[in-house]
């Protein structure tokens, strides 16, 4: 008799600390690496991903996360998956809140989306075009991605609204494991979040990537 496969858990990492993370700035796809903090937050995953063996390793093809899977251990075995990128803020790169609020009073990315970048509605179809390739899979995933792209997974992932994302909040080099229920095989779960080993709970955490 064959046996079954083994449940599919995503092991989801936030890259390490960026320029841009610390002062608040969005981050896209402009291609900046990792601070010496951020390298040494990437570093205190390993120890959180020793004990587990990947099926499937799987980053952002953007440095920082690529750079967080390295320093995390995971970079001999790692596979790019475009869609893991970081949301695309078109005309917002490089500001901040505050900054895109003044041009638009209100703006709520995952309402709103971005001018000359991703709508809402685009991110949903490009994550939950992700979530059905990794539904294809069984065992222990690693994703290294980034902030809004993981929160956005998070909430795809429960099958809630894109609008609900904003409660998903990722400090940086931080782990999250998102699974099915083993009680009930059909019923997505959070069995972890936003773990950040050494640090006090949301500490770096910062909104925009």
């Amino acid at each position: 008799m064959t046996a079954p496969a083994p449940q599919l858990r995503l092991f989801l990492v936030r890259h390490g600390q960026t320029e841009w993370s610390l002062t608040g700035q969005h981050t896209g796809r402009s291609d900046i690496p990792l601070t010496e903090q951020g390298e040494a937050e990437a570093r205190s995953i390993a120890p959180l991903l020793s004990s587990v063996s990947f099926n499937y390793v799987f980053s952002s093809p953007l440095q920082r996360a690529r750079q967080t899977c390295d320093l995390a251990g995971l970079g001999d075995e790692v596979e790019i998956l475009p869609d893991l990128a970081e949301w695309d803020y078109g005309v917002y790169e490089g500001l901040r809140t505050p900054e895109i609020r003044q041009q638009k009073p209100g703006w709520n990315i995952f309402r709103d989306g971005c001018p000359q970048g991703e709508s809402a509605a685009q991110m949903t179809a490009r994550i939950d075009r992700l979530i059905a390739h990794l539904k294809t899979l069984s065992g222990d995933v690693a994703l290294f991605a980034h902030g809004h792209v993981g929160c956005v997974l998070a909430t795809r992932w429960l099958g809630q609204a894109l609008t609900e994302a904003g409660h998903f909040p990722l400090a940086t080099a931080s782990l999250s494991v998102l699974t099915l229920d083993p009680k009930h095989a059909n019923v997505p779960i959070i069995a972890a979040w936003n773990l950040t080993p050494g640090r006090g709970f949301l500490e770096g955490y910062t909104r925009p990537d």
